[in-house]
């Protein structure tokens, strides 16, 4: 049985790896490359940079979302941690994310709800993830905390 043929309609991004001594390689798309070291000690390792890529993706989500409500951002900061497995491959097998928002006029139900929809339906990276991961957030909106909420990952409709 061949593999299912990969559907190429949608954007196509390219990104390249250069080993430069090591386990320290110069990665990213042409002409905007960082570096990446897979022992994370000069720099963020692979799964750090996968964590920052999580974080960015959704938090320009809820910024988007909530801007769209006519209540934009005024500060955003945001945090990751993640339980990996003990054994190879030590994927991520839980994620906690903090998400600390101040604004005029945002309604925590509103800001709860960019999160979700960050999660559920807009952050190509969350949804490039396996939907088995364990996911759960916080808001802290202009200082207060609410309760932890679990995240569904992103699957495909079936």
């Amino acid at each position: 049985m061949s593999p299912k043929p990969i559907d190429a309609a949608g954007p196509i991004t390219k990104w390249s790896a250069r080993l430069k001594e090591g386990h320290i390689f110069e990665s990213g798309p042409p002409g905007r490359a960082h570096v990446i070291d897979a022992d994370a000690k000069v720099a963020p390792g692979p799964v750090e940079t996968l964590l920052g890529a999580i974080l960015t993706c959704s938090a320009t989500d809820v910024i988007d979302i909530l801007a769209k409500r006519r209540t934009p951002v005024r500060r955003f900061e945001a945090s990751i941690t993640v339980h990996r497995r003990a054994e190879h491959p030590r994927r991520v097998m839980r994620m906690e994310l903090e998400y600390c928002i101040d604004g005029d006029g945002i309604d925590a139900d509103h800001a709860e709800r960019a999160i979700e929809l960050a999660f559920e339906k807009y952050c190509t990276v969350v949804a490039s993830l396996g939907p088995d991961i364990v996911a759960q957030s916080l808001l802290v909106l202009n200082g207060q905390p609410r309760e932890p909420r679990p995240r569904k990952m992103w699957s495909p409709p079936r």
